[in-house]
Protein backbone atom coordinates (compact mmCIF):
# COMPACT_ATOMS: atom_id res chain seq x y z
CA UNK A 1 0.00 0.00 0.00
CA UNK A 2 2.62 2.36 0.77
CA UNK A 3 6.35 3.10 -0.83
CA UNK A 4 8.71 1.02 1.00
CA UNK A 5 10.07 2.91 4.37
CA UNK A 6 7.64 5.63 5.17
CA UNK A 7 3.38 5.85 6.11
CA UNK A 8 1.39 6.25 2.97
CA UNK A 9 0.46 9.34 1.55
CA UNK A 10 -2.95 10.73 1.50
CA UNK A 11 -2.62 10.20 -2.56
CA UNK A 12 -1.25 6.74 -1.99
CA UNK A 13 -4.18 5.91 0.65
CA UNK A 14 -7.00 6.93 -1.75
CA UNK A 15 -5.56 5.45 -5.08
CA UNK A 16 -4.75 1.86 -2.96
CA UNK A 17 -8.42 1.90 -1.72
CA UNK A 18 -9.74 3.15 -5.26
CA UNK A 19 -7.89 -0.38 -6.96
CA UNK A 20 -9.80 -3.47 -7.45
CA UNK A 21 -9.11 -7.10 -6.62
CA UNK A 22 -9.49 -8.35 -10.23
CA UNK A 23 -8.25 -11.74 -11.86
CA UNK A 24 -5.58 -10.53 -13.62
CA UNK A 25 -2.88 -8.29 -13.11
CA UNK A 26 -3.59 -4.66 -12.03
CA UNK A 27 -2.94 -2.21 -15.48
CA UNK A 28 -4.58 0.78 -16.62
CA UNK A 29 -5.96 -0.65 -19.88
CA UNK A 30 -9.01 -1.84 -21.31
CA UNK A 31 -9.33 -5.33 -21.00
CA UNK A 32 -12.61 -7.45 -21.17
CA UNK A 33 -11.67 -9.67 -20.08
CA UNK A 34 -10.68 -8.38 -16.47
CA UNK A 35 -13.29 -9.47 -13.72
CA UNK A 36 -13.31 -7.34 -10.40
CA UNK A 37 -13.49 -10.06 -8.01
CA UNK A 38 -14.80 -7.80 -4.91
CA UNK A 39 -17.69 -6.37 -6.83
CA UNK A 40 -18.79 -10.07 -8.44
CA UNK A 41 -18.59 -11.35 -4.64
CA UNK A 42 -20.03 -8.72 -2.67
CA UNK A 43 -22.85 -8.01 -5.36
CA UNK A 44 -23.76 -11.85 -4.87
CA UNK A 45 -23.33 -11.31 -1.23
CA UNK A 46 -25.85 -8.51 -1.08
CA UNK A 47 -28.45 -10.29 -3.26
CA UNK A 48 -28.44 -13.01 -1.59
CA UNK A 49 -29.41 -11.27 1.29
CA UNK A 50 -32.03 -9.44 -0.32
CA UNK A 51 -33.44 -12.48 -1.03
CA UNK A 52 -33.40 -13.81 2.16
CA UNK A 53 -34.92 -10.87 3.69
CA UNK A 54 -37.44 -10.59 1.44
CA UNK A 55 -38.35 -14.33 1.22
CA UNK A 56 -38.21 -14.20 5.53
CA UNK A 57 -40.90 -11.01 4.86
CA UNK A 58 -43.22 -13.33 3.37
CA UNK A 59 -42.62 -16.76 4.97
CA UNK A 60 -43.52 -15.01 8.26
CA UNK A 61 -46.44 -13.35 6.89
CA UNK A 62 -49.60 -13.67 9.06
CA UNK A 63 -53.53 -12.38 8.43
CA UNK A 64 -53.65 -11.16 11.73
CA UNK A 65 -51.90 -7.59 12.96
CA UNK A 66 -48.35 -7.63 11.48
CA UNK A 67 -44.91 -7.16 13.60
CA UNK A 68 -42.29 -4.43 12.94
CA UNK A 69 -40.48 -6.51 10.46
CA UNK A 70 -43.84 -7.87 8.62
CA UNK A 71 -44.96 -3.98 8.17
CA UNK A 72 -41.85 -2.88 6.87
CA UNK A 73 -42.01 -5.26 4.03
CA UNK A 74 -45.93 -5.06 3.34
CA UNK A 75 -45.04 -1.23 2.92
CA UNK A 76 -42.08 -1.62 0.73
CA UNK A 77 -43.70 -4.28 -1.54
CA UNK A 78 -46.84 -1.89 -1.65
CA UNK A 79 -44.73 1.27 -2.63
CA UNK A 80 -43.06 -0.63 -5.57
CA UNK A 81 -46.73 -1.62 -6.49
CA UNK A 82 -47.95 1.46 -6.49
CA UNK A 83 -45.53 2.81 -8.48
CA UNK A 84 -45.28 0.07 -10.86
CA UNK A 85 -49.17 0.22 -11.47
CA UNK A 86 -48.35 4.05 -12.23
CA UNK A 87 -46.17 3.42 -15.25
CA UNK A 88 -47.08 -0.51 -16.28
CA UNK A 89 -50.49 -0.56 -16.95
CA UNK A 90 -50.00 -3.95 -18.90
CA UNK A 91 -51.64 -6.23 -15.37
CA UNK A 92 -49.66 -9.46 -17.39
CA UNK A 93 -46.57 -7.75 -17.65
CA UNK A 94 -46.82 -5.95 -13.85
CA UNK A 95 -47.05 -9.61 -12.85
CA UNK A 96 -43.08 -9.95 -13.50
CA UNK A 97 -42.00 -6.20 -13.92
CA UNK A 98 -42.98 -5.09 -9.85
CA UNK A 99 -41.38 -7.94 -8.72
CA UNK A 100 -38.51 -7.13 -10.62
CA UNK A 101 -38.43 -3.67 -9.64
CA UNK A 102 -38.36 -4.74 -5.86
CA UNK A 103 -35.72 -6.88 -6.12
CA UNK A 104 -33.58 -4.01 -7.79
CA UNK A 105 -34.50 -1.60 -5.20
CA UNK A 106 -33.39 -4.25 -2.29
CA UNK A 107 -30.38 -5.20 -4.03
CA UNK A 108 -28.89 -1.90 -4.78
CA UNK A 109 -29.86 -0.66 -1.57
CA UNK A 110 -27.84 -3.71 0.01
CA UNK A 111 -25.02 -2.66 -2.46
CA UNK A 112 -24.84 1.03 -1.51
CA UNK A 113 -25.31 0.27 2.58
CA UNK A 114 -21.64 -1.05 1.97
CA UNK A 115 -20.71 2.18 1.69
CA UNK A 116 -21.70 2.84 5.64
CA UNK A 117 -19.02 0.03 6.90
CA UNK A 118 -15.60 1.66 8.08
CA UNK A 119 -13.17 2.78 5.42
CA UNK A 120 -10.71 -0.06 6.38
CA UNK A 121 -12.79 -2.66 8.03
CA UNK A 122 -12.83 -5.19 5.05
CA UNK A 123 -9.92 -4.50 3.34
CA UNK A 124 -7.68 -4.30 6.84
CA UNK A 125 -8.84 -7.88 6.91
CA UNK A 126 -8.35 -8.51 3.75
CA UNK A 127 -4.71 -7.46 3.82
CA UNK A 128 -4.36 -9.89 6.79
CA UNK A 129 -5.66 -12.88 4.62
CA UNK A 130 -5.20 -11.64 1.05
CA UNK A 131 -1.64 -11.98 0.45
CA UNK A 132 -0.96 -15.21 2.18
CA UNK A 133 -3.37 -16.65 -0.03
CA UNK A 134 -1.33 -15.53 -2.88
CA UNK A 135 -4.08 -12.76 -3.63
CA UNK A 136 -3.43 -9.16 -4.50
CA UNK A 137 -3.51 -6.34 -1.34
CA UNK A 138 -6.52 -4.32 -3.07
CA UNK A 139 -10.38 -4.56 -1.95
CA UNK A 140 -13.28 -2.50 -2.68
CA UNK A 141 -16.36 -2.89 -0.89
CA UNK A 142 -18.92 -0.89 -2.92
CA UNK A 143 -20.25 -2.55 -6.02
CA UNK A 144 -22.12 0.20 -6.82
CA UNK A 145 -18.99 2.48 -7.08
CA UNK A 146 -17.90 0.25 -9.85
CA UNK A 147 -18.94 1.48 -13.42
CA UNK A 148 -19.19 -2.34 -14.42
CA UNK A 149 -22.21 -2.93 -11.93
CA UNK A 150 -23.76 -0.01 -12.80
CA UNK A 151 -23.87 -0.31 -16.73
CA UNK A 152 -24.43 -4.16 -15.85
CA UNK A 153 -28.03 -3.35 -13.88
CA UNK A 154 -28.92 -0.63 -16.89
CA UNK A 155 -27.48 -2.85 -19.37
CA UNK A 156 -30.42 -5.83 -17.98
CA UNK A 157 -33.03 -3.11 -18.11
CA UNK A 158 -32.20 -2.13 -21.93
CA UNK A 159 -32.66 -6.02 -22.76
CA UNK A 160 -35.52 -6.06 -21.24
CA UNK A 161 -37.22 -2.74 -22.69
CA UNK A 162 -36.39 -4.47 -26.09
CA UNK A 163 -37.57 -7.61 -25.26
CA UNK A 164 -41.47 -5.61 -24.39
CA UNK A 165 -41.31 -3.41 -27.00
CA UNK A 166 -41.20 -6.54 -29.62
CA UNK A 167 -43.74 -8.37 -27.20
CA UNK A 168 -45.81 -5.59 -26.88
CA UNK A 169 -45.79 -4.53 -30.31
CA UNK A 170 -44.77 -7.12 -32.13
CA UNK A 171 -41.41 -6.65 -34.26
CA UNK A 172 -42.96 -5.60 -37.33
CA UNK A 173 -44.57 -2.91 -35.03
CA UNK A 174 -42.08 -2.07 -32.76
CA UNK A 175 -39.23 -2.15 -36.60
CA UNK A 176 -42.13 0.58 -37.91
CA UNK A 177 -41.67 2.78 -34.50
CA UNK A 178 -38.06 2.70 -35.25
CA UNK A 179 -38.40 4.80 -38.36
CA UNK A 180 -41.14 6.35 -37.86
CA UNK A 181 -40.76 7.97 -34.09
CA UNK A 182 -39.99 10.71 -33.56
CA UNK A 183 -40.59 12.93 -36.32
CA UNK A 184 -43.00 11.01 -38.18
CA UNK A 185 -42.93 9.92 -41.97
CA UNK A 186 -43.85 11.42 -45.41
CA UNK A 187 -45.43 10.26 -48.29
CA UNK A 188 -43.02 11.23 -50.52
CA UNK A 189 -40.31 8.00 -50.92
CA UNK A 190 -37.36 10.04 -50.62
CA UNK A 191 -38.56 11.61 -47.44
CA UNK A 192 -39.78 9.05 -45.90
CA UNK A 193 -36.53 7.50 -46.27
CA UNK A 194 -34.45 10.49 -45.11
CA UNK A 195 -36.92 10.47 -42.38
CA UNK A 196 -36.73 6.77 -41.32
CA UNK A 197 -32.66 6.58 -41.12
CA UNK A 198 -33.00 9.96 -39.17
CA UNK A 199 -35.60 8.63 -36.95
CA UNK A 200 -33.65 5.01 -36.43
CA UNK A 201 -30.70 6.81 -35.48
CA UNK A 202 -32.60 8.96 -33.03
CA UNK A 203 -33.73 5.57 -31.54
CA UNK A 204 -30.38 4.54 -31.02
CA UNK A 205 -29.02 7.78 -29.68
CA UNK A 206 -32.16 7.56 -27.07
CA UNK A 207 -31.16 3.74 -26.04
CA UNK A 208 -27.50 4.65 -25.67
CA UNK A 209 -28.12 7.65 -23.36
CA UNK A 210 -30.96 6.19 -21.56
CA UNK A 211 -28.44 3.37 -21.24
CA UNK A 212 -25.34 5.07 -20.29
CA UNK A 213 -27.11 7.94 -18.12
CA UNK A 214 -28.98 5.41 -15.99
CA UNK A 215 -25.73 3.21 -15.23
CA UNK A 216 -23.35 6.79 -14.84
CA UNK A 217 -26.02 8.41 -12.12
CA UNK A 218 -25.75 5.50 -9.70
CA UNK A 219 -22.25 5.16 -9.97
CA UNK A 220 -21.21 8.91 -9.84
CA UNK A 221 -23.44 9.19 -6.71
CA UNK A 222 -21.78 6.30 -5.15
CA UNK A 223 -18.37 7.03 -5.89
CA UNK A 224 -18.58 10.27 -4.99
CA UNK A 225 -19.42 9.33 -1.58
CA UNK A 226 -17.06 6.38 -1.23
CA UNK A 227 -14.52 9.15 -1.68
CA UNK A 228 -15.61 11.36 0.63
CA UNK A 229 -15.57 8.47 3.29
CA UNK A 230 -12.00 8.12 2.58
CA UNK A 231 -11.41 12.06 2.65
CA UNK A 232 -12.76 11.59 6.22
CA UNK A 233 -10.73 8.59 7.30
CA UNK A 234 -7.87 10.57 6.20
CA UNK A 235 -8.63 12.58 9.13
CA UNK A 236 -8.34 10.15 11.40
CA UNK A 237 -4.60 8.99 10.32
CA UNK A 238 -3.67 12.80 10.18
CA UNK A 239 -4.81 12.82 14.02
CA UNK A 240 -2.57 10.29 14.94
CA UNK A 241 0.82 12.32 12.87
CA UNK A 242 -0.25 15.93 14.23
CA UNK A 243 0.05 17.63 17.24
CA UNK A 244 -3.60 18.78 17.05
CA UNK A 245 -4.41 15.54 16.53
CA UNK A 246 -7.49 15.82 19.19
CA UNK A 247 -9.07 18.38 17.51
CA UNK A 248 -9.20 16.07 13.88
CA UNK A 249 -9.80 12.90 15.69
CA UNK A 250 -13.44 14.80 17.29
CA UNK A 251 -13.62 16.63 13.72
CA UNK A 252 -13.21 13.22 12.40
CA UNK A 253 -15.65 11.32 14.25
CA UNK A 254 -17.88 14.32 13.93
CA UNK A 255 -17.53 14.42 9.85
CA UNK A 256 -17.90 10.47 9.73
CA UNK A 257 -20.82 10.79 11.53
CA UNK A 258 -22.72 13.29 9.99
CA UNK A 259 -21.77 12.24 6.56
CA UNK A 260 -23.01 8.10 7.36
CA UNK A 261 -26.51 9.81 8.20
CA UNK A 262 -26.63 12.00 5.54
CA UNK A 263 -25.63 9.43 3.58
CA UNK A 264 -28.38 6.87 4.62
CA UNK A 265 -30.60 9.11 2.60
CA UNK A 266 -28.34 9.49 -0.61
CA UNK A 267 -27.97 5.64 -0.67
CA UNK A 268 -32.16 4.84 -0.39
CA UNK A 269 -32.50 7.84 -2.93
CA UNK A 270 -30.09 6.18 -5.79
CA UNK A 271 -31.70 2.57 -4.93
CA UNK A 272 -35.32 4.51 -5.39
CA UNK A 273 -34.33 6.29 -8.44
CA UNK A 274 -32.62 3.48 -10.34
CA UNK A 275 -35.68 1.68 -9.66
CA UNK A 276 -37.72 4.36 -10.91
CA UNK A 277 -36.13 4.89 -14.25
CA UNK A 278 -35.95 1.16 -14.60
CA UNK A 279 -40.15 1.36 -14.49
CA UNK A 280 -40.33 4.10 -16.37
CA UNK A 281 -38.34 2.83 -19.29
CA UNK A 282 -39.85 -0.43 -19.11
CA UNK A 283 -43.14 1.63 -19.25
CA UNK A 284 -42.12 3.26 -22.29
CA UNK A 285 -41.41 0.13 -24.44
CA UNK A 286 -45.27 -0.65 -24.08
CA UNK A 287 -45.81 2.59 -25.12
CA UNK A 288 -47.11 3.32 -29.41
CA UNK A 289 -45.72 6.36 -30.54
Amino acid sequence: MAAEGHAPTAGEYIRHHLVHLTNKKQEFIVDFSVINIDSVVFSVLTGLLGVWLLWLGARRATAGVPGRFQAAVEILVELVETQAKGVIHNAASRRVIAPMALTVFVWIFFMNAMDLLPVDLLPAIWHAVGPALGYPDYLRVVPTADLSTTLGLSVSVLLMCLYYNIKIKGLGGWAHELVTAPFGTSKNPFWALLLGVVNFLMQMIEFVAKTVSHGMRLFGNMFAGELVFMLIALLGGFAALSFTGGLLFVGHLIAGTVWAIFHILVITLQAFIFMMLALIYLGQAHDAH
